[in-house]
């Protein structure tokens, strides 16, 4: 990829994230929306965001994602506003689960820590009990 696309992929980045966060107000976006990350076609002619929600249910994500979808127009018009480029691209939104699953993954090895810990102090226990016969 070179310079200038790179360049243009963190300014769409940063202002969707902004647009997302600040001046959407849309009562069923819920929950910590972030842009996990953005792809655009080398003719600029397409963006895929890709958006993670993270802190409310499963059917609220949803409603989450839709308002956004929703919003593609008034997003992309802004966007156009601050480009400096003759084309602006199409948004494309697509829901990104990466965080979730990282989350899924600490919290099981928190889990897999604390049953080892436990494994150890109930060891611990009986070579106690064991020395004291």
């Amino acid at each position: 990829m070179n310079r200038r696309i790179e360049k243009l992929t963190r300014t769409v980045r940063d202002v969707i994230s902004d647009q997302i966060q600040n001046h959407l107000s849309d009562p069923r976006i819920k929950g910590l929306v972030s842009v996990t990350r953005v792809e655009l076609a080398a003719d600029m002619s397409m963006a895929k965001i890709y958006l993670s929600v993270v802190g409310v249910e499963p059917n609220q994500e949803k409603l989450t994602f839709e308002a956004i979808q929703n919003a593609t127009g008034f997003m992309r018009s802004h966007l156009a506003k601050i480009l400096t480029t003759r084309i602006c691209p199409a948004l494309n939104f697509y829901l990104d689960d990466s965080i979730k699953k990282s989350f899924e993954v600490c919290h099981i090895l928190d889990q897999l820590e604390l049953e080892r810990i436990e494994n150890r102090k109930s060891a611990e226990n009986t070579e106690d009990h064991n020395d004291e016969e």
